[in-house]
């Protein structure tokens, strides 16, 4: 089997994430989407990484967007999060739920317990509040630019705070 990730970038709109879903529930594929994210020494960065509109270190995650995004961004996460409730809920058709709730059996009967819980804690994980509410929180460790990402034309890369 195929696994498929979209990379869904900043630049996005509503109806670019709907387009997404309906292509991905015509596929057989298993397919994922993560979030464009340009990390230091990459391409992606080099290009981008002026634009950044945070450097708090915890959200470079592929779940958090650090560019702008053009919807706003509470917004971008509602379609980030709805497209991924729908790519959820393909990968559980009645034929995986049985193959799942044989596997969650097993491991119960084991004592182990992890696997049913996190079957039952997506929208916890993935949410669109949450993921914005990240945003919000101090940040306690911010990426410093150095290099051409602060306007020197050398290689750009992140030092740490000393």
């Amino acid at each position: 089997m195929v696994a498929t990730n979209i990379i869904a970038d900043p630049g996005w709109d509503e109806d670019r994430f709907r387009r997404v879903r309906e292509w991905a529930l015509s596929v057989p594929e298993i397919v994922n989407i993560s979030i464009n994210t340009p990390y230091p020494g990459t391409e992606n960065f080099l290009s981008l990484g002026n634009e950044l509109s945070t450097r708090y270190y915890r959200l470079f995650d592929i779940q958090h967007a650090v560019l702008p995004t053009k919807m706003g961004l509470k917004k971008f996460y509602e379609e980030l999060v709805k497209t991924q409730q729908v790519l959820n809920m393909k990968h559980l058709g009645m034929g995986v739920l049985k193959e799942t709730a044989g596997l969650a059996a097993k491991l119960l009967l084991k004592g182990q317990t992890n696997f049913v819980r996190m079957l039952f804690k997506f929208n916890s994980v993935f949410n669109a509040e949450r993921l914005f509410a990240d945003h919000q929180r101090p940040v306690d460790y911010e990426m410093h630019l150095s290099g051409a990402a602060a306007g020197a034309p050398e290689m750009m890369f992140f030092q740490s705070p000393v």
